[in-house]
């Protein structure tokens, strides 16, 4: 009997994308072959999946933009389709936008069914001609997709709207695995308090408000960032440490860089306090669910400070995981990021229910459940 297979696409670094590394851990761990075709990625180019005996991964350098990159694309599709002839797998796993008009060519292969899995939603309209090209084929790989996935229910309203498919679509969110939650205690430096943001840091989501903030804090409050800088922000870390330095609060902000590996990044998050999850105005897109920093800050027991947007709000501070401010308002920082200084007990508290909560139901292996049962 022929062993299940099933290969990953993306025009991308796909360990840029938690939820690729689960869903295949999780097909590893139950006899599926994987391979990963995909490229390298501005900023995020370490970011690397654990080593599995069932995983292959495959990619190409990144390009820049330019008609270089053009030549790049061509070569990366025709990659693809020669992969597919001489694998063979069962299914094809696509992931978003700049994939879809390869994957809807993939759909007219025998003996191939495609999963389209949306982890960013694009706008329906672009000044590019190949954004726009692939808006439309994202729209057909809709209707020939065996099925799609997107990350919150608000998302896969507007996918459904917007594509008119009537194909399933399975809302899965961005959560991490069961045996990611850490056994670590968080709280265990008395003498200190310290904060955690991992990323992509970007203004939007690490706002100056936060430096500012911390400059009318006690000096055993302190913050630790790890992540990398997008393209369109390029020198971000620095402007943050330059704030901090010209305030006097240079040594308590710490840089880590990007860890290539979740469980690195997850090991440190765990040695950490609070988790920050901000982002200083609503979103063009629904985040909540959707955003993967919340869960894994809940996995490593650290409670959140989450922006005082209404989802956010229902989601994560009522159900008791967390506190909630404005992202913008350095006065609002600094009274949330108090309360849980003063509050120790009440912090762990928090921090081990959401551990729970993530043990018991924000899981992947329980979001993804639906999923395999189609494979």
């Amino acid at each position: 009997m022929k062993q299940n297979r099933i290969l990953y696409i993306q025009y991308t670094n796909p360990a840029g994308y938690p939820p690729l590394e689960h869903s295949s851990q999780i097909l590893a761990k139950e006899g599926w072959k994987i391979l990963f075709l995909g490229t390298g990625a501005s900023g995020a180019d370490a970011l690397k999946f654990p080593a599995h005996p069932n995983i292959t991964i495959y990619q190409i350098p990144f390009c820049e933009a330019g008609w270089r990159q053009k030549l790049h694309y061509i070569r990366f599709c025709f990659w693809i389709f020669i992969s597919v002839l001489r694998w063979q797998p069962q299914w094809i796993y696509a992931s978003d936008i700049l994939i879809c008009p390869i994957a809807y060519l993939l759909t007219f292969f025998p003996q191939v069914k495609v999963i389209y899995h949306e982890h960013d939603s694009p706008t329906t309209t672009s000044d590019s001609l190949f954004i726009n090209w692939c808006l439309q084929a994202r729209v057909k790989l809709a209707y020939r997709a065996k099925f799609c996935i997107l990350p919150n229910q608000d998302r896969v309203n507007k996918f459904a709207l917007e594509t008119t498919t009537d194909k399933q679509i399975f809302c899965v969110w961005n959560c991490p695995r069961r045996q990611e939650v850490s056994d670590t205690d968080s709280f265990t430096q008395k003498n200190e308090l310290w904060l955690w943001y991992h990323g992509s840091i970007v203004p939007s989501q690490l706002p100056m408000t936060v430096i500012k903030a911390m400059a009318k804090l006690q000096k055993n409050i302190k913050l630790r960032i790890a992540g990398y800088e997008t393209i369109g922000h390029q020198g971000y870390v620095q402007e943050l440490q330059t704030l901090a330095n010209t305030m006097g609060i240079g040594d308590r902000i710490q840089y880590v860089g990007t860890f290539s590996q979740r469980s690195e990044l997850l090991e440190s998050c765990s040695k950490c306090d609070i988790g920050l999850s901000l982002f200083i105005k609503p979103t063009m897109q629904p985040m909540t669910g959707a955003s993967n920093k919340p869960f894994d800050y809940l996995a490593c027991g650290l409670p959140l400070i989450v922006s005082d947007l209404p989802d956010w709000q229902q989601m994560y501070v009522k159900t008791g995981y967390g506190l909630a401010c404005n992202p913008e308002d350095i006065d609002s920082v600094v009274k949330t990021i108090q309360w849980y200084s003063q509050h120790p007990l009440e912090t762990k508290t928090m921090g081990e229910k959401g551990q729970q909560k993530i043990l018991d139901e924000w899981n992947y292996e329980t979001q993804f459940e639906l999923v395999k049962n189609q494979l």
